[in-house]
């Protein structure tokens, strides 16, 4: 059934229930509001900014979006591009968009003026939502793109460019429209990380989305009774598709804004807070903090916390052996995905696989995999040598890549999704991430992957963060760098990481050192193609590590 079928039941069994929270640590508010802003409690200035919405009121807002929309002329398969910061309104506008059977578009919130502009444009947008955070950038556009679509404006304010959001929803009906709408209707265009250019438009339908919803509560065992902390954008899949698993079963879900530790710790406390997904720099932060003493966790009400998950990039073993050690009795789970499967879980670890941590683990719930050779030849899962190509196959596989048959060719084959990704078995045939396929280092013939070392460099306790990217070499082809973020307030030295890394076969040790900040985007990955473009031109000299 379509997803939103899943709304419109939890606004008639659970309508006075709390669906959703927003929290914003860097405004402090005097008042606890709903949504009506009405005060809940007495004042506390030492709260945060918090809003909260119950199932009838988040599903009326939907409606009223919806009929907002049709009266507007939007019609099945019209796109609705959206482009909002986390915010209470969110998932309201996301889930109004997909009743109309219009294609909700979200829009990564760090795209810059041009980029909003081709991707209105390749994904047919007709209507766009920005939130005040992006008048400027829209602004730019304006009168390129409000030429032939329609801008919506969410906030205060309202820029002459645009038209009020909040005026126009106020006066539209909040009964559900009467669209039919089935599982293979197209409900939702996303778009890849834009590694390499500008991003591509995934096409993906409604039945992709509710087997997102089936396979987190599948993977997590979310109960009505579970409160999940929601801090990645919700434009990407991964936050959007574990928020699922509170939309599947009727519980409530808190968005933070903000990733400091004790922001993190606050929100699980005071929400009481059950389940909790993480990115690597954030849970890396908050060891930190606990384990250097700023933050002492007896100082927060956290029994109820019973599962941290991690996605999005690579997990060092060693991060989880930590936090176990803060907290013994998590769960734990990683959790792996693309957004041309739909986000998180095609492949997933297990709460019950402790044991294979650093892995990626088993097929998720209806997912088949299958790691393939350069000739598309199928590896053994009890060949634990040779690495290949991660590949998927299931219901949250996008139907395209939208307006680009070429790319939608190479990517899907005989149904099955090729990811990029290499990866490996191990003996006990949980599946290994090795790396992306575009960053393989290949050094005087030898296949380097950066993944691997940047795990071992990771245990080196002065390392906050390490990227490791490949830099032309006149005489291997290309040698590996690592670019090293060490933690606040130690020193190392390029020697003494060299030291470090003697453990390492000798053509995995990385040739030239880095200190400096590694950055990343806003759901965590490492950006690569920016370091390659940092550092790429510079006339390195590649560093001989002594044997």
């Amino acid at each position: 059934m379509p997803i939103t079928e899943l709304l419109e039941r939890n606004a008639k069994e659970y309508a006075n229930d709390i669906a959703l929270v927003e929290l914003n640590p860097a405004i402090q508010e005097k008042r606890r509001v709903t949504w009506r802003e009405y005060e809940l409690m007495e004042p506390n200035p030492k709260s945060p900014y918090r809003r909260e919405i119950t199932w009838s009121v988040f599903n009326e807002k939907a409606n009223r979006f919806a009929n907002l929309l049709i009266s507007r002329g939007i019609k099945k398969d019209d796109k609705v591009g959206i482009l909002l910061m986390n915010c209470l309104e969110w998932l309201p506008i996301y889930f109004g968009v997909l009743k109309t059977g219009a294609l909700a578009v979200p829009l990564n919130f760090r795209y810059d003026a041009d980029e909003i502009e081709y991707c209105v444009d390749l994904a047919d947008v007709n209507i766009l939502v920005f939130g005040p955070e992006f008048i400027g950038r829209v602004e730019e556009i304006a009168d390129k793109i409000g030429r032939t679509r329609l801008l919506f404006y969410v906030g205060e304010n309202c820029p002459s460019f645009a038209e009020d959001y909040n005026e126009m929803v106020a006066n539209s009906s909040s009964i559900s429209p009467d669209i039919k709408i089935t599982d293979d209707d197209n409900a939702a265009i996303y778009f890849s990380s834009g590694t390499t250019g500008f991003p591509k438009a995934i096409l993906h339908e409604h039945k992709a989305l509710m087997h997102s919803a089936r396979v987190e509560q599948a993977h997590h065992g979310q109960t009505k009774d579970d409160v999940f902390l929601c801090i990645p954008p919700l434009y990407h899949t991964g936050a959007k598709m574990h928020w699922f698993g509170s939309l599947i079963s009727g519980g409530k879900a808190v968005l933070l804004k903000g990733t400091k530790p004790e922001d993190i710790l606050n929100a699980v406390s005071t929400e009481k807070c059950s389940i909790v997904w993480l990115l690597v720099p954030w849970a890396q932060d908050l060891l930190i903090a606990l384990e250097d003493g700023k933050l002492n966790k007896d100082d927060y009400e956290l029994d109820q916390w019973r599962l941290m998950h991690i996605g999005a990039q690579p997990v060092p073993a060693s991060l989880i052996t930590r936090w176990k050690r803060l907290f013994p009795k998590h769960q734990y789970d990683t959790n792996y995905g693309l957004s041309e499967s739909i986000g998180p879980g095609c492949v997933h670890l297990g709460v019950e696989n402790i044991d294979h941590v650093g892995a990626i683990g088993i097929p998720g719930y209806g997912w088949e995999c299958k790691v393939v050779d350069d000739e598309g030849n199928i590896i053994p899962t009890t060949d634990s040598e040779r690495v290949g190509e991660l590949c998927v196959k299931g219901p949250g596989v996008m139907i395209c890549y939208y307006k680009n048959p070429e790319a939608t060719a190479e990517s899907i084959k005989d149904g099955w999704l090729y990811t990029g990704d290499m990866a490996k078995y191990d003996e006990d045939g949980f599946i290994w991430l090795v790396d992306r396929k575009k960053d393989v280092i290949i050094s005087g013939g030898e296949n380097i992957y950066p993944v691997q070392i940047e795990s071992f460099i990771m245990k080196n306790t002065k390392v906050q963060d390490v990227a490791v990217i490949g830099l032309a070499d006149a005489r291997l082809g290309e040698i590996s760098a690592a670019i090293i973020q060490l933690k606040e307030g130690c020193e190392a030295t390029e020697d003494e990481i060299n030291n470090f890394c003697l453990e390492l076969p000798r053509y995995k040790r990385p040739r030239k050192i880095i200190f400096a900040d590694v950055p990343r985007n806003a759901t965590g990955k490492i950006e690569k193609p920016l370091l390659r473009e940092r550092y790429g031109a510079l006339n390195l000299v590649a560093h001989e590590n002594k044997s």
